[in-house]
């Protein structure tokens, strides 16, 4: 996700092939991302991270192998989001399916989320997420969490906004502490 700087590279090369021994570890900003395009896309990348990892149901690098092995015992339409292995992706969405799980690319192009072969198109991840678990055809159910149980704080939240709606939020009499709480994520998943 962060450019790298050519000269520091060439340089941390050239002084690690001068010394015996293993081969350092890379440097903390190498990654297989392409940079960002805007501060715009940083920026709903950054939240869509943070918020995927409040949601109990992003499992990190995950393999393919390993992610499809935790849902093979469960319902159909069980989902997880994973880090993509794919050049220029940065999610996957594993999903138990009828015929066995499988795995969807998740896209961002253009500051925007879409599934491998949709046309359609989120500004934002959990929207995607909400709108495929509210579809008619219900291609996805219930997350596998990666803890069974959940916090009651966590699904009281759920439970409001489900009742207010996100865009009611603000419109709660609320304290200054919990409006922020509900609003830290807004989603219903």
């Amino acid at each position: 996700m962060v450019a790298h700087n050519p000269v520091a590279t060439d340089h941390a090369a050239s002084t690690a092939a001068a010394r015996p021994g293993p081969a350092p570890p890379p440097a903390p900003g190498d990654t297989h991302f392409r940079t960002f395009r805007s501060h715009a896309e940083y920026r709903r990348i950054t939240r869509a991270s943070a918020l995927l990892d409040a949601c109990g149901f992003y499992w990190g690098p995950l393999s393919v192998h390993g992610a499809h092995e935790r849902l093979r015992a469960e319902p159909v339409g069980t989902f997880l989001v994973r880090d993509s292995r794919q050049r220029n992706c940065f999610f996957a969405l594993s999903v138990r399916m009828a015929a066995g799980p499988t795995s969807i690319r998740v896209h961002f192009q253009a500051g925007r989320f879409q599934l491998d072969g949709s046309r359609e198109s989120f500004d934002c991840l959990f929207e995607l997420l909400e709108h495929y678990v509210a579809a008619p055809r219900r291609m996805l159910g219930a997350p596998l969490r990666q803890r069974r149980v959940r916090p009651l704080q966590e699904l009281c939240r759920q439970r409001i906004v489900a009742a207010a709606g996100r865009h009611n939020l603000a419109r709660i009499p609320l304290n200054p502490v919990l409006r922020d709480y509900l609003s830290s994520f807004p989603f219903q998943i």
